[in-house]
């Protein structure tokens, strides 16, 4: 026992040093404890930051940006749309870390996934190779954010099913590796091996989980009745038609047009949008309409001009002559309408996007 709380003292003292280092509150889904592993720590920080990153990508033109808040453990215990995605995303970063450093050796006792090696996956090919060690990373990711939902009630339930489908993510878009053997290369044979996707595609895939998630309609009265037989009867029939590779949540999103303090949010106004630009997808494009219009605020156009040094040369010796030069940087963002705008103009919807 005494070797127990030496571990989780250490583990403590190097989830402080975490998060000095860090703008994150990654550190929000570590575990301490007996069943928290010293030795996985850094690499469960690391995964988290990399998922909340991640969620900022995904949500970057979107009225819910994933702010710093939403990692907040108060800002986590509203069961919403966003907050599911964050909990996927999150145990999806902590097990692609596991994972990739379990592969490459980065972690003791933990290597390759070799349990199918020699065995024929199909016609043509065999098992070999060194495939990413995903059970382990699933395990291990399970038993350190898993651990955070003490509840018993519907949102623990939720938050642990949104946990397990952001690991789901991580093994549906890995991909079948394959070399090819034989002779002149003719690939007579094939050994192939499981490799994880890039986690920008774990992204992209639970992204589309997120507009595609599912309100769970509970019935309150049964999940909160004293018998615990019935409570649980109320969330097995709520769950009942739900993949686990799906998400899910309980309560409506609130409005992010507006800024709320008590709830962390900011609101979109002084919201940067794209309106030009080469290789905009047609989400970036329409983000001015969203982000502004939509939510009652106009676009403002404000330039900026930033000096920088150029044409920088060289004389010997020793000393290098620049020139100034000036470039006007161009941004649109979203601000407050002049009194007199015409209906045309007011806001028009207030849905989550």
């Amino acid at each position: 026992m005494a070797q127990l709380d030496v571990l989780s003292a250490v583990v403590l003292s190097m989830l402080c040093l975490f998060q000095l280092a860090s703008t994150w509150v990654a550190s929000n889904f570590l575990m301490t404890g007996p069943k928290a592993y010293l030795t996985y720590a850094r690499s469960v920080q690391v995964g988290t930051q990399s998922g909340i990153e991640e969620c900022k990508h995904q949500f970057a033109w979107d009225r819910w940006n994933c702010p710093d808040s939403a990692t907040q453990p108060k800002r986590l215990r509203r069961a919403t749309r966003e907050t599911s995605f964050v909990h996927a995303i999150s145990a999806a970063g902590v097990m692609y870390t596991l994972t990739r450093n379990c592969s490459l050796g980065d972690l003791e006792n933990c290597g390759c996934d070799v349990s199918n090696n020699g065995k024929i996956g199909g016609r043509g090919w065999l098992w070999g190779g060194c495939s990413d060690n995903m059970d382990f990373g699933e395990r291990i990711s399970k038993q350190y954010v898993d651990a955070q939902e003490t509840g018993q009630d519907a949102r623990a339930a939720v938050n642990l099913h949104n946990n397990a489908a952001g690991r789901q993510a991580v093994k549906v878009t890995a991909k079948r590796v394959c070399r090819c053997h034989g002779m002149s290369e003719s690939c007579s044979l094939q050994t192939c091996w499981t490799q994880l996707s890039e986690f920008r595609e774990i992204g992209d895939y639970l992204k589309l989980k997120y507009n595609q998630a599912q309100k769970l309609d509970i019935d309150k009265k049964r999940a909160r009745a004293g018998n615990s037989a019935e409570s649980r009867g109320a969330l097995v029939d709520a769950f009942g038609n739900v993949a686990q590779t799906e998400l899910i949540y309980l309560e409506d999103s609130p409005d992010y047009c507006r800024r709320n303090a008590s709830l962390g949010l900011h609101g979109t106004e002084g919201r940067e949008c794209l309106q030009h630009g080469a290789g905009l997808s047609q989400w970036e494009r329409r983000s001015c309409r969203r982000l502004c219009h939509e939510c009652g605020l106009r676009v403002e156009e404000r330039r900026t001009e930033v000096v920088t040094s150029c044409n920088c040369k060289f004389h010997w010796c020793c000393r290098v002559n620049c020139e100034d030069c000036s470039q006007v940087i161009v941004k649109h963002v979203c601000a407050k309408r002049e009194a007199g705008e015409g209906y045309a103009l007011r806001r028009r919807h207030r849905g989550p996007k």
